[in-house]
């Protein structure tokens, strides 16, 4: 087993995951805590986890490096236009040290359409989420409560993906 693999492993253990959805995804016994990071938009505006209570967010930690986030951007972004909604939102948060720039050239080289921009040059947030290798996708439910996580990429608008979250995002919260 990789190291990555074994972290990973040793993570959901240690935060309880006891079921798996689609792909790989781990859905803990308990909502977690998650906590309350710090990212800038596009336009410079600061905001934080807290900015999004109220609504469930699929979190997707990521970087314009990693050839796995590039890879499954395009499946976010489409997960965001059938999804998306004032229940629901795809929350890409990138940890590029260069900030919002090279973001911004990969959203246009790519035709990323549907999805925010989140930036957080620091990458304090990685350390904060407990990520332990990009991409690490985190499911937050309205009350901002951590349901579950998948690390590593996945196809976000397969179908059987799209009915898993869908069970997850409530109108009535």
């Amino acid at each position: 087993m990789s190291s990555f693999k074994l972290a990973a492993a040793l993570f959901l253990a240690s935060a309880g995951a006891a079921a798996a959805g689609p792909q790989g995804f781990a859905v803990h016994d308990e909502p977690q805590e998650v906590a309350n990071v710090r990212f800038v938009t596009e336009d410079g505006t600061r905001m934080d986890m807290a900015d999004f209570q109220g609504k469930v967010i699929l979190l997707n930690v990521w970087a314009t490096w990693c050839v796995p986030c590039r890879e499954e951007m395009p499946t976010l972004d489409a997960l965001q236009a059938s999804l998306g909604s004032d229940h629901f939102e795809v929350v890409p948060l990138s940890v590029d040290r260069a900030g919002v720039p090279p973001v911004r050239r990969f959203y246009d080289e790519i035709g990323v359409t549907h999805l925010g921009m989140y930036v957080d040059k620091t990458m304090l947030s990685a350390t904060a989420l407990r990520t332990v290798g990009l991409p690490t996708t985190i499911l937050i439910d309205a009350k901002g409560k951590e349901l579950g996580r998948l690390v590593g990429p996945a196809d976000w608008d397969d179908p059987e993906m799209v009915n898993f979250l869908k069970g997850y995002i409530d109108p009535s919260q």
